[in-house]
């Protein structure tokens, strides 16, 4: 069974350091997801189409310019206005998640992937609180290479769970 393995980091480039590692253990760039508050002065918060920024590379090459010798999984990242939050920067198949439970936020987008309630709004107050989250959906002879990658990156709260998708 696939499983989903979340932590949260201080930083956005601990965050990216554990996306680089779990790269190059092979795990695919298109099963890391990270999710951040858009500390760029509030842009993102006017928009009339809250879930529809995704396309927005721009916004997203702004971030992932400040990574680096990243792998360059932010740079792709957009921006969400999510409801209780406000605005986000999300890269992943979590923001895609998130693009379409914008009634249910981060914990909802969460609670769909396959998480416990009490941990979607436990990651949501994290990332509501400024730390950085970081997702892998995985198979389950992985699980221990990512959560070692969080580790080693300084990640906090790091959990394994099933995944519904």
């Amino acid at each position: 069974m696939a499983k989903i393995v979340l932590g949260t980091f201080d930083d956005r480039q601990s965050a990216e350091r554990a996306a680089d590692r779990l790269q190059q253990a092979g795990v695919d760039r298109g099963d890391i997801s990270i999710v951040t508050k858009d500390e760029r002065g509030g842009r993102g918060q006017d928009r009339q189409d809250q879930g529809a920024s995704m396309s927005e590379a721009s916004e997203g090459a702004w971030w992932g310019a400040g990574i680096g010798a990243g792998a360059g999984l932010l740079a792709s990242a957009g921006a969400l206005a999510v409801p209780g939050i406000g605005p986000l920067l999300a890269a992943g198949p979590l923001a895609a998640a998130l693009s379409g439970a914008v009634t249910g936020g981060l914990a909802g987008g969460l609670i769909d992937w396959g998480l416990p309630e009490e941990s979607g709004r436990r990651y949501e107050q994290e990332v509501k609180q400024g730390r950085v989250l970081c997702a892998v959906r995985c198979d389950e002879d992985r699980v221990d290479r990512v959560e070692s990658a969080f580790r080693e990156a300084g990640a906090h709260h790091v959990e394994v769970h099933d995944s519904r998708r």
